[in-house]
């Protein structure tokens, strides 16, 4: 496994190797740190992406490599996309249901707050007919090193009854 160097305690972050180890082992995420009050990991863009996911805490989301498309709900439901350009970053308030869909070659430097006792990240998913709320996965995120995004996908799409839509009978794909 790819270590994070350490300079005087200080995480010294090498992207340009953790994009070459998250590309060549397959691996979405590398964790380069998790303190009591923040963590920090770099993402990989996963072509299939499909859920809205509701972080309890705010997000910096920095475009190391690639464009990031992120989707995101407003109250009423209306979707909107934000691009966010290779080199530029977006701050995320916390609530925001979104969805970064980035190609599997592009990567995201990630900061985010540690969950505090109690908080749930939630991932929804919607019809891609009509719209329509499919299903939900919680999970309590204590550590980021498991890809609690990876452990929703897997339940979502084993399951067809999670992905028929009860309102129009639509089968979301699965990836």
């Amino acid at each position: 496994m790819l270590q994070v160097p350490l300079f005087d305690s200080m995480p010294v972050a090498d992207f340009a190797a953790i994009m070459r180890y998250l590309t060549e082992t397959g691996e979405q995420v590398f964790p380069v740190w998790q303190e009591p009050d923040s963590l920090a990991f770099v993402a990989r863009g996963r072509a299939y992406r499909s859920e809205f996911h509701i972080n309890p805490s705010h997000e910096l989301m920095h475009s190391l490599k690639g464009n990031l498309p992120l989707h995101y709900r407003l109250p009423d439901g209306t979707e909107k996309i934000v691009n966010v350009p290779e080199g530029s970053c977006l701050y995320q308030p916390p609530g925001v249901p979104h969805s970064p869909r980035f190609a599997p070659d592009a990567f995201q430097f990630v900061i985010e707050r540690q969950r505090r006792p109690g908080e749930i990240d939630r991932f929804h998913w919607f019809c891609p007919a009509c719209d329509n709320f499919l299903h939900e996965e919680t999970f309590i995120v204590g550590d980021y090193g498991v890809d609690p995004v990876s452990r929703a996908y897997d339940n979502f799409f084993g399951s067809e009854e999670f992905r028929t839509c009860k309102k129009c009978g639509t089968l979301a794909p699965a990836p």
